[in-house]
Formats: C-alpha cells, structure tokens, sequence
C-alpha cells in the first residue's frame, strides 16, 4: 500500500492538457475525422496565405463597390451569352486571404475528398500487406491518423499558396455546392493594382466579369454531379505512388520544423502516371470539362472586357505575366492526381473563340445545356467536330 503522504509521481495526461501546445495538437488531431484532416489543412492554409504579409478586413466601400460592379456585369453577360441568369441574387462579398482559404476548403472539400480515400487505402493495404499478422491492427491505428495528417498539411499548403494571390472565388474555376455568392480577396486585388499600376476600378470590373460568367456557367443545375462523376470514376483506378509516399513519411523528423515544410511543400507527386488507355480517357474526359469551363470565361472576359474597359490590354498583359511561371495547375495536380497544364485552358479559348467566329455567342452557349452537349477534348482540338454534332 503506497504512503499517502509521499510525493506523488506527476499526471502526464493532466499536464499535456494545461499545456497551450499540446491542447492545439489534440484539438487538430480529434477534429480530423475523415480521409483530409480539414482542420489542418485550415490552419496550414491560413498560415501559409498570410505568411510575412498583411491581410487587412476590407471596408464595407470596398463591398459596396464591388456590388454595384457585379450587379451591372451580371447584365453584360446576360445580355452577350443568352444564358439564364442564376435565378437566386448572389451576395457579394470582400474577403481577406484567410477568409478565401477558409471558404475554398469548403467549397472544394467534397470534390477532393474522393481521391484522398483512394490515397488513404491504397497505403494502408501496402503497408498492412508488409506488416506481420500480429502488427497489422496497430500499423493501421497509425496509419489511419499520419495518412489524413499529410494530406490535410499538403492540402493547406497548396491552397494557402493558391491565397497569396487568388482575386476572386473562381481562381479554382470548378462549380460548389452551398448557397450561391461572389467573393473576391480584397489583399490581393489591391496589391495587384500597386504592382502593375492599373485602374482599381477597371481592375475590379476585369476580374467581376471572370467571376460572373464561370457563375453562370456553373449554375447549371448538372454541372457540379457531373464534374463529380468525373472526379469519382477517374479516381477508382487512380494508380498511387506507394512506395513515395511511404518514403516521404519514413524520413518524416516531426523534431524538424524546417523538414515538415519542406515534405509538404514538395511537388512531389502522389499520383503514379499511368498509360492505361481506359485511365486516359477518363482523365481526358476532366481535362475537357475544365478546359471548356476555363476558356469559356476568358473567351467572355475578353470579348466585354475589349469592349467595355479602356485599360483591359493592361490588365490582361499584367496578368499574363503574373502567370508565367504556372506551368499547370496545382490544385489539380497535387490534390486530384489530374494533370491540367495551362496549356489546356488556352485551348479551351481557342475553342470558344473559333466556334463564335464560325457561328455566334448563342450557339456557342448551347456548350452549357447539358453534360452530352459539353465538348470532348478531340472537339476542343477541333471545333467543327463539336459543331457539327450540335447545329
């Protein structure tokens, strides 16, 4: 019997939970149900957005202005595309960096989630796979938790990158679920601005007509199942480079701050490249779809924006420049395994210019009335093929 009056040896489960550090840590790992611990992607995102930089609350004129330019943009690409209006008015709103993350890992969360599944599985089956019979259980306890872990710091990363200089809500130009609005990062529009001196207002009506055409694409009623649907067959059979993620999280040294940073930054592929024939029609069938929606609005940016802005060959001058070193597509890349070079979305402006040159806005438009009336990536490379199954 232990001597009530002897000290009493330290309760390690009460200390680590009075200590900030240790309750962040616990807070992170318990609210990271699932195959992406959102919750750290979040905070990584957040950090990683702002980092060495001001993220000041836009005022309510910002808001204000953005409004009325959004109200009469809606009208120009009504009135150019023949597309039916969303018919709920979409709020707008001004947003800091951080409150861009936040709502972009809402918005693509159920959209990336399918491939962080098939991630998740495929390294626990090859790790099970090499454990003994009696290890199996616990190597899958661990698995389960470093598996949601990385991908949810990869996550944060990618879109904390995405942060630092996204302008408006379709910077990831793929359709959301959830109410209906229009932000746009006020941070970064203004430091656009300063860096290559343009008009703050035309600048605001350049990226208000990028934002409302792709939401008159999007408010199709088909077009966020059907990217879905996409998504989720092309990931069924989505090959994972095993053995290099395994790897990366063997040389993970969790005592080296400067180490996490950079296996989280790493371009390093967690997709193997495959030449499965099947798997590439697949793929196709997502690059086709992003392509037309992406060309799709800089087709309709360019025509109101020649038209309606004095300083649009400016703007998109600068912004060209501003994109010379995104080769692809990182969101995409990184998150889904879809390889989506920029080149594919120039194509896809291709497309939209030629077939208008051939016909007009409106037929052009019909792209938008359904899945089958999309065009395929043979379509996009050659416009009359689409042309001549639509007319």
């Amino acid at each position: 019997m232990s001597d009530p009056g002897a000290p009493q040896p330290p309760d390690f489960g009460n200390i680590f939970n009075d200590v900030p550090l240790f309750r962040e840590i616990q807070r992170v790992l318990m609210t990271g149900a699932g195959p992406i611990n959102w919750e750290l992607a979040r905070q990584v995102g957040i950090a990683s957005a702002v980092w060495g930089k001001d993220d000041p609350a836009p005022t309510e004129s910002d808001r204000r202005g953005l409004e009325d330019t959004v109200r009469a943009t809606e009208l120009h690409v009504a009135d150019l595309t023949g597309l039916t209006p969303p018919g709920e008015v979409a709020p707008v709103e001004a947003f800091r960096r951080a409150q861009w993350v936040e709502a972009n890992i809402q918005g693509l969360k159920d959209l990336v989630e399918p491939t962080a599944v098939r991630v998740a599985e495929a390294f626990t089956k090859a790790q099970l796979d090499d454990a003994p019979a009696e290890a199996a259980q616990s190597a899958q306890g661990v698995l389960g938790q470093l598996t949601p872990l990385l991908l949810g710091a990869q996550a944060g990363v990618v879109l904390g990158q995405l942060g630092t200089r996204a302008l408006g809500q379709y910077d990831v130009a793929v359709p959301r679920t959830g109410p209906s609005r229009l932000y746009f990062v006020m941070p970064n529009i203004a430091e656009f601005e300063r860096d290559w001196s343009v008009s703050p207002v035309e600048l605001r009506a350049w990226v208000a007509l990028h934002e409302v055409t792709h939401r008159f694409e999007f408010a199709r009623g088909w077009t966020y199942g059907h990217l879905r649907e996409l998504i989720l067959d092309f990931v069924s059979t989505l090959e994972i480079d095993v053995s290099g993620l395994r790897e990366r999280l063997e040389r993970l040294d969790p005592s080296d701050p400067e180490a996490l940073q950079g296996m989280f930054q790493s371009e390093q592929a967690l997709f193997s490249s495959s030449d499965d024939p099947e798997q590439r029609i697949k793929l196709a069938r997502i690059q086709a779809f992003m392509a037309a929606a992406e060309g799709y609005g800089d087709h309709v940016t360019e025509v109101l924006g020649r038209k309606l802005l004095a300083s649009y060959g400016q703007i998109e001058e600068a912004a060209a420049r501003a994109r010379e070193d995104d080769e692809n597509d990182t969101v995409f890349e990184r998150l889904l395994g879809i390889e989506m070079k920029r080149e594919r979305y120039t194509r896809g402006k291709a497309f939209c210019d030629r077939v208008v040159e051939q016909t007009d806005e409106a037929t052009l438009a019909r792209m938008w009335d359904s899945a089958e009336s999309l065009p395929s990536m043979p379509e996009i490379e050659e416009p009359t093929l689409w042309l001549a199954r639509i007319v």
